[in-house]
C-alpha cells in the first residue's frame, strides 16, 4: 500500500519527484550560501565539510579528464552533489528519493548525452563522426549501427542502474522494517548508505568517461 509522503501531502499537484527535486534544489542553495556568506582562511564546520566535498569531486574530475576537465567541473560537481543529497534524502523517514524516478535520472543523462556529442563536434568539427565509420569504408555498414546503439546505450544505462538501485534499496529497506519492525535492521542502512554514495561516484565518473572520450583525437 502506497503511502503518501510529506512533499505529497504539502503539494498534491506537482508530481512527487519534482516537488522532491526542488526540494534538493532548496538545500544545496541554502547550504551553499551558509558555507560561502563569510570565507574565512581558517574555516568553520560548515565551509570546511563543503570544502571537502567539492575538493574531492576536483580531485576525481582532474584524475579522470586531466587539465582540459576544468571546464566542466560546475556539471559535474552540480550533477555529484544533487545525486548524492537526492540519494540521501530517501532514507529519511517521510521523504522520498528524486532519483528513485526514471524521469529524472533520464534528464541528467539526456544532458550528458547531447553535452558529450556536442563536445565532440566542438572539439574535432566533422571528424568526429569518423570513429561512428570505423578504420575502413567497407567495415562501415557493421560498424555504424554498433556505434550508434552502443552510444544510446549509455543515457539508458546511466539511467536504469541509478533508478535501479535506489528504488530496489528503498523497496528492500521498507520490506526489511516491515518484517522486523522492532529490530532496525542497521546493517541495511549502513548498507543503503554506501550505496548512496558509490552510485553517485559510478554516475559522475561515467560521465567524466563519457565526456573526455569524445574530447580525445578521433581514429
Amino acid at each position: 500500500m502506497h503511502t503518501l509522503s510529506f512533499l505529497e501531502l504539502m503539494f498534491p499537484s506537482i508530481p512527487t519527484h519534482v516537488s522532491y527535486a526542488i526540494f534538493v534544489i532548496l538545500i544545496l542553495g541554502v547550504l551553499s550560501f551558509l558555507a560561502t556568506r563569510r570565507l574565512e582562511l581558517y574555516p568553520g564546520k560548515l565551509q570546511n565539510f563543503m570544502e571537502v566535498i567539492v575538493g574531492a569531486l576536483n580531485n576525481l574530475l582532474q584524475e579522470t579528464m586531466g587539465e582540459h576537465g576544468k571546464k566542466f567541473f560546475p556539471l559535474i560537481a552540480t550533477l555529484g552533489l544533487f545525486i548524492l543529497v537526492s540519494n540521501l534524502l530517501g532514507l529519511v523517514p517521510g521523504f522520498g528519493s528524486p532519483t528513485a524516478n526514471l524521469n529524472t535520472n533520464a534528464c541528467m543523462a539526456l544532458t550528458v548525452f547531447v553535452l558529450t556529442h556536442v563536445i565532440g563536434v566542438k572539439v574535432h568539427g566533422i571528424k568526429y563522426f569518423k570513429h561512428f565509420v570505423g578504420p575502413s569504408p567497407w567495415l562501415a555498414p557493421l560498424i555504424i549501427p554498433i556505434e550508434i546503439v552502443g552510444h544510446l546505450a549509455r543515457p539508458v544505462s546511466l539511467t536504469f542502474r541509478l533508478f535501479g538501485n535506489m528504488e530496489g534499496g528503498h523497496i528492500v529497506l521498507a520490506v526489511l522494517l516491515i518484517l522486523v519492525p522492532c529490530l532496525v535492521p542497521l546493517p541495511i542502512l549502513v548498507l543503503k548508505l554506501l550505496i548512496c554514495f558509490i552510485q553517485t561516484l559510478v554516475f559522475v565518473l561515467l560521465s567524466m568517461m563519457y565526456i573526455a572520450g569524445a574530447m580525445e583525437e578521433a581514429h
